[in-house]
């Protein structure tokens, strides 16, 4: 049987993420994978790597995939505290992530925030997709959790 693109990229991640990051837990699901650190259930603040319609992201028929760190609390104001601890390391993570990512709110759910970037009109069937997808939700694991380790000013 072989894997989705989500379940390769599921394995992947859990292969490619360093120990010290601590107890990860990964889920592939149809339209994504969902990565966490710690408690055995999912968390509010995690990574994620899912297919979003494109009119949440660019107003156009398609699908986008969207990768990266989401803070899903009720609270929006809880999501922004995130957010802020986040952006007081932007330099840090920029220098791995590049400019891609966008903080700010996530699609089509305005109470959540986000740090991710998105891909438009992924090739699915693409051999390489779930390693791309791997290696950037790892990228953004290791640099977004050095962020969030360091203390507040």
């Amino acid at each position: 049987m072989e894997l989705s693109v989500f379940e390769q990229a599921s394995e992947l991640v859990r292969a490619l993420t360093p120990d010290e990051l601590g107890e990860l837990h990964v889920r592939a699901h149809r339209r994504g994978v969902k990565v966490w650190l710690g408690k055995t259930a999912p968390t509010k603040e995690h990574y994620e790597a899912q297919l979003l319609s494109r009119n949440h992201v660019d107003g156009v028929n398609g699908v986008a995939l969207e990768v990266g760190f989401h803070s899903e609390y009720a609270d929006a104001s809880v999501n922004d505290d995130v957010l802020t601890q986040l952006a007081r390391h932007e330099a840090a993570w920029r220098e791995v992530l590049g400019d891609e990512p966008q903080a700010d709110t996530f699609f089509g759910a305005p109470n959540w925030r986000r740090v991710s970037e998105t891909w438009m009109d992924p090739d699915l069937d693409d051999p390489e997709l779930a390693f791309e997808i791997a290696t950037r939700l790892v990228d953004y694991l290791v640099v977004i959790e050095a962020a969030r380790m360091q203390p507040s000013d």
